[in-house]
């Protein structure tokens, strides 16, 4: 997949066509992204900030050129909606570019971008003086593109943004959502848009936690969807996907003697789903199949590959909601095997799907 992420500069009377900036994924994002520049003029050039209008926690590293000398710093990280000054006092420079990473956790990155230059950077906070060759193990180089910052109240400023043109507060918004995803809670979609759906999402994840309502507002809250997105584990109950394959999966919720199922969930490769459970049910049945690029059930060493169990409950081909499970066939449906899963029992669980 060819994702890039672009330079666009504008000045108050025409608009420059578009230039590559590289997007890694730090190893692992796949971003399809904009760098977005206003040159305003300016009489002199302070204090440098880095604003962040994208749905993803991002690092960044910034090199510095003079008299073809080339210095690089990092790393800066930067939470979807804030701005951060990455440098302080006036910009000498004659040059200045920047690399832009997503957090690995994110997934899968995308192909190497061109860019103007190729500059060392490190594992872990670095400062290179001579960046143009590597002389150490843990360094590489890094595609890095010439940035043109623009005026403003705070000094010079670089913004990364998406193709959603998020503002601040829509750019966080969108960041909280895709964390929230990526936990297993249900926060689509990502749009950064107030709505009931993500509201439900935040309280819940809240709740499971045992955090104050107004940790939400805090700096550290990205701290805590970024871990809780690494480890969805122990929060109730939670499919995990460790296949290639996407999976689609039903859930059975026993209520008062009666079985209800629900499907289909999609749940991607690599990927991890919390269902929405409004109460916390004694009993749940799972089953789950996964699916080709046609949308057929995959088959692997001549079998359907799905996970389920010993008891029999009723599916459909479309989305559904079902309480009846006496005669499927009879009925219309189809049959499954679900397993079932004794939460008051067990305590939270963690359904992880694997190829045998």
């Amino acid at each position: 997949m060819d994702l890039r992420l672009h330079l666009r500069i504008q000045t108050p009377t025409r608009r420059a066509s578009l230039v590559d900036l590289p997007l890694s994924g730090g190893g692992k994002a796949a971003l399809a992204a904009f760098l977005f520049l206003t040159l305003l003029p300016a009489p002199a050039r302070a204090d440098l900030q880095i604003c962040n209008h994208m749905s993803y926690v991002v690092e960044a590293a910034l090199g510095l050129e003079d008299d073809n000398a080339v210095a690089t710093r990092g790393w800066f990280r930067i939470d979807p909606g804030q701005c951060r000054t990455v440098l302080q006092g006036t910009i000498e420079a004659q040059r200045i570019l920047l690399h832009a990473e997503a957090l690995p956790l994110y997934g899968a990155p995308p192909l190497p971008q061109t860019g103007h230059a190729d500059l060392c950077i490190a594992r872990g906070d670095f400062i290179i003086a001579a960046a143009r060759v590597c002389t150490r193990a843990d360094q590489r180089l890094a595609r890095f593109t010439e940035v043109k910052p623009a005026d403003s109240e705070r000094g010079q400023t670089v913004k990364l943004a998406e193709e959603a043109e998020y503002d601040d507060a829509q750019a966080r918004l969108a960041g909280i959502q895709r964390l929230l995803v990526m936990a297993g809670y249900d926060a689509n979609p990502i749009d950064g848009i107030q709505g009931k759906k993500t509201d439900a999402a935040i309280a819940q994840f809240l709740k499971d936690r045992k955090l104050p309502a107004d940790t939400v507002n805090s700096a550290a809250f990205f701290d805590t969807l970024v871990e809780a997105a690494q480890r969805p584990d122990g929060i109730n109950f939670v499919w995990c996907n460790e296949t290639t394959y996407a999976v689609m999966a039903a859930l059975g919720v026993e209520n008062r003697g009666t079985i209800v199922t629900r499907g289909w969930f999609r749940i991607e490769a690599g990927r991890c789903l919390r269902p929405d459970l409004r109460d916390k049910p004694r009993r749940l049945y799972s089953y789950a199949e996964a699916v080709d690029a046609g949308g057929q059930v995959a088959i692997r060493g001549g079998k359907r590959l799905t996970w389920g169990g010993e008891t029999v409950l009723c599916t459909r081909n479309v989305r559904f909601e079902l309480s009846e499970h006496g005669d499927c066939q009879a009925l219309g449906l189809t049959g499954a095997g679900f397993a079932t899963i004794d939460t008051a029992r067990s305590g939270p669980a963690t359904v992880r799907f694997t190829v045998p």
